[in-house]
């Protein structure tokens, strides 16, 4: 291991993180009802421009008076090069910063763009007397936030996750497609052609790369990474692959934009029982291991090290979070 000690952020349970436009107080209720882990406050693109000090108002009123039980709240502000954003900033946090657990800063381009944000929030911590310190979330959706994302990871010690938003990052990118996340028919391999002249043709994932690159900034950084929206929320063995290739890579959890979407990504972002299992059994085999003086041992006919310490601790960890509920 390096020299150098990564410090993990405040630990989280964030299987699910459902969005829910601020413009709508209806869905308020149903979203603390629910099974989503994080919910996010929208004050950015699910509001438009007219309705977004309305939006703004809905928002604190939600967060001071919704019985919201343990779940963590965020608030998805403007873009920093909008003149929305200071105001969601400033009255969302001195009129509700004490049940605020994360602010969400979309679009992130640089690790400036964290710092001005870091600096509101300390400044009205300070001037309102709030005990707790609120977090922050960032979305890698542009080019330019891409680029900087190892940066941006190491900005500030309030950062908690790193968030793949790939509906503007499509944009960002001039990607050809429309769709919100999942495959895209153009990106696909051919194979060279067999005896007979057929051809096989697979299908890849066209933002492999990006999320791959943000888990491994937000690892790094001891941040969550959490992959963003898929758009046809009918399309739910759709988006239980997407979510299955985002854990996969190392992600911790998952947007949902739709109520169905939260019960299939619980379970994707949950340790199987056999996994757990097989965790426990094999802490509980280094722990006799130590007591004998060895550094390794066999289990089920395969080597077990310090290396399978960690992952074992690490998904034990998660599973007893899950089961207290956070």
């Amino acid at each position: 291991m390096s020299f150098k000690v990564v410090e993990p952020c405040t630990p989280r349970l964030n299987r699910c993180e459902l969005a829910v436009p601020g413009s709508s107080p209806q869905m308020f209720e149903k979203a603390a009802r629910s099974k989503a882990d994080v919910v996010f406050l929208d004050l950015e693109d699910a509001v438009a421009p007219d309705e977004k000090p309305k939006a703004r108002r809905n928002v604190v009123q939600a967060l001071n008076e919704v019985d919201w039980g343990r779940k963590t709240l965020s608030v998805r502000i403007n873009g920093l090069d909008t003149h929305y954003a200071y105001r969601d900033i400033i009255d969302v946090v001195e009129q509700a910063g004490k049940r605020l657990d994360l602010v969400m800063i979309p679009k992130i381009g640089t690790a400036a763009d964290v710092y001005a944000v870091d600096m509101l929030l300390t400044q009205i911590e300070a001037a309102m007397g709030l005990k707790k310190r609120i977090g922050i979330e960032v979305i890698v959706e542009t080019a330019l936030g891409l680029a900087n994302v190892e940066a941006i990871a190491g900005a500030s010690r309030r950062l908690e996750s790193l968030h793949f938003g790939v509906a503007d990052f499509s944009a960002s990118t001039r990607a050809r497609t429309v769709n919100i996340g999942g495959p895209n028919p153009l990106y696909v391999v051919m194979a060279d052609a067999d005896v007979a002249g057929n051809r096989a043709v697979s299908w890849a994932d066209p933002w492999h790369y990006a999320v791959a690159r943000l888990v491994v900034a937000a690892r790094a950084n001891g941040l969550r990474p959490i992959d963003g929206p898929y758009g046809d929320f009918r399309d739910g063995e759709g988006y239980r692959a997407a979510a299955r290739r985002s854990v996969a890579l190392g992600c911790e959890g998952k947007w949902a934009i739709h109520p169905s979407q939260i019960e299939i990504a619980n379970e994707v972002f949950t340790p199987p029982a056999s996994e757990i299992e097989k965790a426990r059994r094999i802490l509980a085999a280094m722990d006799q291991a130590g007591r004998e003086g060895k550094g390794a041992v066999q289990l089920d006919g395969k080597l077990i090290d310090l290396a399978s310490i960690r992952q074992a601790q690490s998904m034990v960890a998660q599973a007893e979070a899950i089961a207290r509920g956070g």
